[in-house]
């Protein structure tokens, strides 16, 4: 008899760690949306520095062998050419994972801080708002960087292209802040998600982990192309487009899945 109560509090610890971990996994619930349909550009729209929004010069963004592949076979030299693949729906609260692999050699023209880099941008304007000389989408740019065969290079850090973030209660002007996750050297394939809250939290997680947070994404007026897009006093960032980068090394990305969370 005196076995009940331990095998009673046996049960109901067990009980109470089950409950504390679907609370925890419950933003995961969700069902996972395919982006990316594994045989076509269904669903988005380019946008190349110098060329209309649509015109997707070089056939720079393609789908090869089912994998969404960033290529340069058609480019003499990259000469700025920075590209975005913009997906056509907007997004507020979500999380999105990918998996990219960087592959070959940097087209020739390409700055050297390109090696090996692409990016997600988050909260973006459209492609159709961008200037036709306009670099980079005023975005949240979650940094997918490839190891360049020696030394540390971190993935998933934070760009923020007319944009700026709060960290721990203070702005953020700083352009890119590195996380914390390790270098992933070669042509592998690399798992990056992020749980983005509107403008309340960003999270960048790799293998798991989160590797950087950082609060109320917002436009920074001091930028030309963000300036533009401030209606009536209003920076706060809550949502917008998501589009994936050509920066002038060539990528690939085998999964671009969305689950929408509950505001």
């Amino acid at each position: 008899m005196k076995l009940l109560p331990t095998l009673f509090a046996a049960s109901l610890i067990l009980l109470l760690a089950s409950a504390v971990a679907v609370a925890e996994d419950k933003p995961r619930e969700g069902k996972w949306i395919q982006l990316f349909n594994g045989k076509d550009l269904t669903g988005w729209k380019v946008k190349i520095t110098g060329y209309e929004a649509g015109d997707n010069f070089g056939n720079t963004f393609r789908v090869k062998d089912g994998l969404l592949t960033v290529a340069y076979d058609k480019y003499d030299k990259f000469d700025g050419k920075f590209g975005h693949l913009f997906f056509t729906e907007k997004f507020s609260h979500y999380i999105i994972r990918v998996e990219y692999r960087f592959i070959g050699e940097q087209v020739p023209g390409g700055p050297g801080w390109a090696l090996r880099n692409s990016g997600i941008m988050l909260h973006g304007q459209s492609p159709e708002s961008m200037g036709k000389d306009q670099k980079f989408p005023v975005s949240i740019e979650v940094q997918l960087l490839g190891g360049s065969g020696s030394g540390k290079r971190p993935t998933a850090n934070l760009c923020t292209p007319g944009t700026n973030v709060e960290m721990d209660g203070k702005l953020i002007r700083r352009h890119c802040i590195p996380s914390k996750s390790k270098t992933y050297h070669g042509d592998r394939w690399v798992t990056v998600e992020v749980e983005v809250r509107g403008d309340e939290v960003i999270k960048h997680i790799v293998d798991g982990k989160t590797v950087i947070s950082y609060q109320k994404p917002q436009l920074d007026e001091r930028d030309a192309d963000a300036k533009k897009l401030i209606k009536d006093g209003v920076k706060a960032l809550t949502g917008g487009t998501i589009s994936l980068q050509s920066e002038s090394h060539p990528v690939q990305f085998r999964k671009v899945e969305l689950m929408k969370l509950e505001k």
